[in-house]
């Protein structure tokens, strides 16, 4: 169980984050229906509308596919709405670690994988415990969150109980293509879903109880953005790799290094395995412990959609505390095939030796021309 904190100044002086505001995830709500506020002009629900890596995860998990950074379709941008194509590029643009999107609705911490595993009957998922490899971690910066609020940690809200206050999504109910399922597979980001309020529309009286109960948990929940590591990826002669794998031995989810090289991975503490990987390198493998986390330095990109939180983070080696891996990658020496004969010598360098089986046929030839011996 979380130990509940008591609110206090965390930030010294020197220590900041860059706020960007962003609404066009969050239209305004509408009278006439529950759900309609977060639909768009075209009546579309925009967490409902990112495409649909799941069933891809859940394949490779048994073929032995890619378990990070999956592929678009290629008609994804058909697929989705302007607001969600808009969103995708904005994470594809920045090394996101850690990520929150706010809901109404209900009072829990909710963590991925949203859609169950199970076989869909008469075209509904039954809601099935569905963890993703970081299932512990996931438990974890849910927990952050519930026991630093004002009353989400009590479990009884809205006329349900949710242990803890956190719950697996999938468990819960089943959805296709939500934002945090969407952020594990196709990015770095670590993304749960925060619903905060039994309203999902509260009045202005109720707005400064809301913000008192959730700001505690929000800044507790912005500092795990320093827990694990991070570091760089760079070649023999210092030059940063960009799309370096980066795996830890016994969780089944890798990260990618950024366009400087640059890494960042969430890990609960322990001691671990962590390997370094890029194509036309040789692979490169740290054993690194990861203690208790502390506050440091980070940017955070806040986008509405019913809220969301996204943060990156940026390095300051003087107050971070987060374990620091750097990888030095050496080129990898390619193999000389040995399949096949070196021509002879008396071909002379500037000679066409012919294929074996365009000689043998030529022999034949030869022999056909000559007539019987």
């Amino acid at each position: 169980m979380a130990e509940r904190k008591k609110p206090h100044q965390k930030y010294k002086k020197g220590q900041q984050f860059g706020l960007h505001l962003s609404v066009y995830r969050n239209p305004g709500p509408n009278k006439l229906g529950y759900l309609v506020g977060r639909n768009n002009a075209n009546g579309v629900d925009l967490n409902r509308n990112f495409p649909d890596l799941n069933t891809y995860i859940y394949y490779n998990e048994k073929s032995g596919g890619p378990n990070h950074h999956l592929p678009l379709p290629d008609n994804w941008k058909s697929q989705v709405e302007p607001e969600t194509r808009a969103v995708i590029r904005w994470m594809q643009s920045f090394n996101f670690v850690l990520s929150a999107n706010l809901h109404g609705g209900a009072v829990v911490a909710n963590y991925p994988y949203d859609r169950s595993f199970e076989h869909p009957v008469r075209g509904v998922r039954r809601p099935a415990n569905t963890p993703t490899p970081d299932d512990k971690l996931f438990r974890k910066l849910a927990k952050v969150y519930s026991y630093a609020h004002g009353w989400m940690y009590q479990g009884w809200n809205c006329g349900d109980y949710f242990p803890d206050g956190i719950i697996n999504g999938a468990s819960w109910y089943s959805l296709s293509k939500g934002m945090q399922d969407f952020n594990y597979l196709h990015t770095n980001c670590f993304d749960i879903t925060l619903e905060l309020s039994c309203n999902k529309f509260p009045p202005q009286e109720e707005l400064q109880r809301e913000w008192l109960g959730n700001r505690e948990a929000l800044i507790q929940f912005l500092e795990e953005v320093h827990q694990g590591i991070k570091g760089t990826v760079l070649d023999e002669n210092y030059n940063n790799l960009a799309n370096a794998v980066i795996s830890v031995s016994g969780i089944n989810h890798d990260v990618t290094s950024g366009d400087h090289g640059d890494y960042f991975r969430l890990l609960l503490p322990g001691t671990y395995t962590v390997t370094a990987k890029a194509l036309g390198f040789d692979p490169q493998t740290e054993t690194v412990t990861v203690g208790p986390a502390e506050p440091t330095l980070s940017h955070l990109l806040n986008n509405v959609n019913y809220f969301s939180l996204q943060l990156l983070e940026t390095e300051n080696p003087c107050i971070t505390k987060q374990e620091l891996v750097n990888f030095y990658l050496k080129r990898s020496i390619p193999q000389v095939s040995s399949v096949g004969r070196a021509p002879s010598r008396r071909h002379g360098v500037g000679a066409k030796v012919q294929p074996q089986a365009a000689r043998k046929k030529e022999m034949e030839m030869r022999q056909l021309q000559r007539g019987p011996a």
